[in-house]
């Protein structure tokens, strides 16, 4: 199993700006959002993306990726049908290979040498199926992610076994179905932004229909029931840039993580000197 081709999804009509924002990224250059999830993708190995997006973008969106890798299509979703629909957009694009999927308004940052990307890609290609990237979520962020429930692998503290998805799901509803031995209380395992899918996913969003158009989660919810699926817990936290000040947060979160600390550190401490 190896990971060649990935799909970033923009089209969506509260993120569509998003990824064209500029920030300064962990090496102190100027970047789009877009630009440093372009890198995440051909760090972890893929050399050929797609970007799904609305109809007209495409000359903004072109100049928002950067130094494009060996392959960048851009791929219209005709119709706002939803995030499922989005996916399928790239169906002849991927092909019968599985594919690196993320979403267009997270960025992240690594906690070690390896990229969040990366983490991911390494296990799914060790263990050879569909996996996808969560993380350790307080109960009260739960209406702005999809969530997981599964029970932890042997042997391997961050590796899980995927049984149940649930879009966006009520704290009641995550207390009854979504939750994993091990975690601490009030803490669900909610999607990260990065994926590594197998094809048939296509096939499993078609079969669901219009639910299927409208919502990934319904689609890896049943892919749960007919392959192995798994979720791994990255060494690394993800920046979601749609909230209020959600921007600002990426980047002090990048800058910190990046060669301009220091002078980030002092103009944090002067700026709090300075607040009545």
């Amino acid at each position: 199993m190896k990971i060649r081709r990935a799909v970033i999804t923009v089209a969506g009509r509260d993120q569509q700006s998003l990824p064209l924002q500029r920030l300064v990224d962990a090496d102190g250059r100027s970047k789009s959002a877009l630009a440093i999830i372009v890198e995440e993708a051909v760090t972890a190995g893929a050399d050929e993306i797609a970007l799904v997006i609305r109809p007209g973008d495409e000359a903004a969106f072109r100049a928002a990726a950067g130094d494009a890798p060996s392959r960048l299509e851009l791929l219209p979703q005709a119709e706002p049908r939803g995030y499922g629909d989005a996916v399928q957009t790239a169906r002849v694009f991927v092909g019968d290979e599985p594919f690196l999927h993320f979403v267009g308004d997270h960025l992240y940052v690594s906690r070690g040498q390896q990229r969040c990307a990366q983490q991911l890609v390494a296990v799914a290609e060790s263990e050879a199926c569909a996996v996808s990237a969560v993380q350790a979520t307080r109960e009260h962020l739960l209406p702005l992610f999809g969530a997981i429930g599964g029970s932890r692998i042997a042997g391997d503290q961050r590796l899980y076994g995927v049984a149940t998805v649930v879009e966006k799901p009520t704290p009641t509803q995550a207390e009854q179905d979504l939750i994993v031995p091990g975690l601490r209380a009030g803490h669900y395992l909610c999607f990260f932004g990065i994926h590594v899918l197998p094809p048939t996913v296509f096939g499993l969003l078609a079969e669901l229909g219009d639910l299927g158009s409208r919502q990934l989660s319904a689609g890896l919810a049943l892919l749960a029931d007919r392959e192995r699926y798994l979720a791994y817990e990255v060494d690394g936290s993800r920046y979601n840039l749609g909230p209020p000040y959600g921007l600002l947060g990426a980047q002090l979160a990048i800058a910190l993580a990046g060669r301009d600390r220091d002078e980030v550190l002092t103009l944090l401490v002067d700026q709090l000197a300075r607040s009545p």
